[in-house]
C-alpha cells in the first residue's frame, strides 16, 4: 500500500470519528466529552481571570452574624422585617432565595406575606428528577422537547406564591459539583416553570419571557441557551464578587441604600455550614445564592456565554477541519519543521478557543481534542512503526551495499547523491589480488563448496581494505580490486596501499595454508600494486549503477600480477608507487624487496621499473 493510499484511508477514517463525535456533541449525548468540558473550561476561565460584573444585582447574606444575631434560619417574623427593610430602599426587584414549603407561626406568615406583597418579588422553588436527562426526540423545531420532566415539585405556600412570582432555584452541575448550567424552563406532568434567575430577570425588566428554538426572549433581549433551555454559567470571580451586605445591617437599619436602590436583591443563606455551596473556577465554596446572582446577571445584562446550537455546530466543523489538518500534517512530512507546524496549528487554535471565550462565545475545547487526539496518535504510532520498518529495510539495504560495494562509498553517496556522477580525473593507488590455480580446482568442488571457499578468502579482502582505508570497486571472479583515493584522494594513498598488499599477502599465504587440499591443487595467489593519474566514475543507468576506475594506472596494476607470478613472488609492485610510499613504508622492510628490475607488460611497448616483494617463507 504506496503512502498517498494510507494517507486517504487515514483522512477517511478520521474524519469519519471526528464527524460521530461532532453529532454526539451536537445533541448533547457524551458525557465523557462534557466532564473534560468542564475541566478545559476551568481552565480558561482561571486564564482569562477575575472581572468586575455590571452592577445590576446586589445580594443581602443571612450570614454568620445575621445568625449570631437573630438566630437561624431566620424566623417568619425577622424575614418578613428584613424584606420590609429592603423594599423600604426602592429596589428594582427582590428575590428571595428561600424555600418557604412549610408553615410557619401563623403571625409569622401573614408579615411575611405582606411583606412580599409590597412590591415586586420572586421566592424560591424547586424540583427533583427521577433521571438527570432524557432523550432529545426534536430540540430543533421543539424548544420544549429536550426539557427534562419533573417528578415533583417542592412549591411555596399558596399564600406566598400569591404574594409573589415564584421561580425553580434548580442548578445543573458536573461530576465535580461545580454549576455549569442553569435550566430556565422546569416541566412537569401539567405545567411550565420558569427558573427563579429567569422569573426574577422577567419580573424586574417588566416583560414575560417567551420561549424560541435555542433562545429566551425578555422582550427584545435574546438570550441564546444551549440543549434544553439552559442558560451557561461563568462566574465572574470568587466569593464576594457581586456586591454583598449583611441582613443584620439592614435589620439595624444600617444598609446602605445606594447598594440597593435601582438594582435587583436577592436574599439568601452564606451561613457558615449550611450546605447551599458549590465549588467554581474561583472559589471552591461559592454561596448557591451568588449562583443565583450570577445568572440574573447573565440573563438581565445579556453578557452571559453563548453556548447554543449554532456554537455546537461550529464545534463539529472545527473539530472535524483540525483532525482532517493534523493528520495531513503528520501524513505530510514527520521532520522537525513539520511538527512546528503541527505545534504551532494547534497553539493558534488554542489561542482562537481561548480569544472566542473570553469575548463570550463558548466554543468546545473537549472536542476537537477528542476528535484529533486518537487518529494523530494512531496515525503517528503507525507511520513511526512503518518508518522504523523501512528503517530497518534500508539498514539491510545499506549492509549489502556496504558488503558488495566499495566500503565507506555507501555513506558518502548518501551524503552526496551527485558523487562521481561525472567522471572525476584524480590520483589513486590499486590494488589487484587474484588466485592462482582456482579455476580448475573450482570444478571439481562444485558450486556450494566454491562460494565457501570464495566467502572466506573475499572476507579477507574485505577486512583489509576497510582497515587500510580502501574501496573494493569489484571483486572479479576469484580477485578483487582495491583502489585508495575514493572518495577523497589523500597523501598516505600509496603508503597505505603498500601495506594493505603485504597484509593480503601474509594473510592470504595463511589461508591457504589453513586448507590442505590447496597445496596439494597448488593453488597460489599473486598481487599486483600501482600508483598514479586515474578516471573515477559511475557506469551503468537508472537503478543500476557501479563506482569504477580506468586509465593506464588501472591495466598497469593488473599488469603486476603477471609480474609477480613470473617471478615466482607474491607481490609486485611498481617503482612509482614504492616511491610514494616513502622510506618508512612496510616495503622499507631488509631483506624482502628486490628491485628496481626494468620489465615489460603484456599489450604495453614501453617498458616500467618494478619491484618485487617476497614472503620470508618462499
Amino acid at each position: 500500500m504506496n503512502h498517498r493510499l494510507q494517507t486517504v484511508i487515514a483522512l477517511l477514517l478520521a474524519g469519519l470519528w471526528a464527524t460521530a463525535l461532532g453529532y454526539v456533541n451536537l445533541n448533547g449525548g457524551s458525557g465523557l466529552l462534557d466532564r473534560m468540558e468542564a475541566s478545559l473550561a476551568d481552565i480558561r476561565s482561571a486564564v482569562i481571570g477575575a472581572k468586575t460584573p455590571p452592577p445590576v444585582v446586589s445580594i443581602v447574606a443571612i450570614d454568620d452574624r445575621t445568625a449570631a444575631a437573630h438566630g437561624y434560619p431566620l424566623d417568619r417574623a425577622t424575614l418578613a422585617r428584613l424584606i420590609g427593610a429592603i423594599t423600604a430602599l426602592k429596589p428594582k426587584a427582590l428575590a428571595l432565595d428561600i424555600l418557604l414549603v412549610d408553615p410557619g407561626p401563623e403571625q409569622g406568615d401573614a408579615a411575611l406575606a405582606t411583606a412580599l406583597a409590597q412590591g415586586p418579588s420572586v421566592i424560591a422553588a424547586a424540583a427533583t428528577f427521577a433521571q438527570s436527562r432524557q432523550q432529545v426526540t426534536d430540540a430543533a423545531n421543539d424548544p420544549l422537547a429536550a426539557i427534562p420532566e419533573a417528578s415533583q415539585l417542592l412549591l411555596p405556600l399558596p399564600r406566598f406564591a400569591e404574594a409573589a412570582a415564584v421561580g425553580i432555584v434548580n442548578v445543573a452541575t458536573d461530576q465535580t459539583g461545580t454549576p455549569r448550567f442553569i435550566p430556565l424552563i422546569s416541566r412537569a406532568a401539567d405545567r411550565l416553570d420558569p427558573a427563579f434567575p429567569l422569573r426574577t430577570a422577567s419580573v424586574s425588566l417588566g416583560v414575560d419571557p417567551t420561549i424560541e428554538p435555542g433562545a429566551i426572549m425578555l422582550g427584545k433581549l435574546r438570550i441564546p441557551t444551549d440543549i434544553g433551555q439552559q442558560l451557561p454559567v461563568t462566574f465572574y470571580g470568587g466569593h464576594g464578587s457581586i456586591a454583598t451586605s449583611s441582613a443584620a445591617d439592614a435589620l439595624d437599619g444600617k444598609l446602605a441604600a445606594d447598594a440597593v436602590a435601582g438594582r435587583i436583591v436577592v436574599i439568601g443563606s452564606t451561613v457558615t455550614g449550611g450546605g447551599d455551596v458549590f465549588p467554581t473556577p474561583f472559589d471552591p465554596v461559592m454561596p448557591g445564592v451568588e449562583v443565583m446572582s450570577t445568572a440574573i446577571t447573565h440573563l438581565v445584562t445579556g453578557d452571559g456565554m453563548v453556548r447554543d446550537r449554532g456554537t455546537r455546530l461550529i464545534d463539529a466543523g472545527i473539530a472535524i477541519g483540525l483532525t482532517l489538518v493534523l493528520v495531513c500534517l503528520i501524513a505530510w512530512r514527520r521532520s522537525a519543521a513539520g511538527y512546528v507546524i503541527i505545534v504551532l496549528t494547534l497553539i493558534v487554535w488554542a489561542m482562537l478557543n481561548l480569544s472566542a471565550f473570553a469575548h463570550g462565545y463558548w466554543l468546545s475545547a473537549a472536542l476537537p481534542i477528542a476528535a484529533a487526539l486518537p487518529p494523530v496518535l494512531i496515525l503517528g504510532a503507525a507511520e513511526l512503526w512503518l518508518d522504523r520498518g523501512r528503517a530497518r529495510h534500508f539498514a539491510e539495504q545499506s549492509a549489502l551495499l556496504q558488503r558488495i560495494e566499495a566500503p565507506g562509498l555507501g555513506e558518502w553517496l548518501a551524503r552526496d547523491p551527485n558523487f562521481l556522477a561525472e567522471p572525476v580525473r584524480q590520483n589513486a593507488a590499486v590494488i589487484f589480488i587474484d588466485l592462482s590455480g582456482f579455476t580448475g580446482l573450482s570444478e571439481t568442488l562444485g558450486p556450494v563448496k566454491v562460494s565457501e571457499v570464495l566467502s572466506g578468502f573475499f572476507e579477507i579482502i574485505d577486512e583489509e581494505a576497510r582497515a587500510h582505508g580502501g574501496a573494493i570497486t569489484s571483486f572479479m571472479g576469484d580477485g578483487a580490486m582495491i583502489l585508495f583515493g575514493l572518495p577523497e584522494p589523500a597523501e598516505d594513498d600509496a603508503a597505505r596501499a603498500a601495506a594493505c598488499a603485504v597484509s593480503l599477502c601474509e594473510r592470504t599465504r595463511a589461508w591457504l595454508g589453513a586448507h590442505a587440499g590447496f597445496a596439494q591443487k597448488k593453488i597460489g595467489f599473486k598481487v599486483g600494486a600501482h600508483c598514479g593519474p586515474i578516471v573515477a566514475s559511475r557506469l551503468g543507468t537508472g537503478d543500476r549503477q557501479q563506482i569504477t576506475a580506468a586509465g593506464d594506472t588501472i591495466n598497469v596494476g593488473s599488469r603486476l600480477m603477471e609480474v609477480a607470478a613470473r617471478h615466482g613472488v607474491e607481490l609486485a609492485l611498481s617503482a612509482e608507487i614504492v616511491r610514494a610510499a616513502g622510506s618508512d613504508s612496510v616495503l622499507a622492510q631488509a631483506g624482502r624487496m628486490e628491485g628496481p628490475l626494468e620489465t615489460t607488460l603484456r599489450g604495453r611497448t614501453s617498458h616500467i621499473d618494478a619491484w618485487l616483494w617476497r614472503s620470508r617463507t618462499l
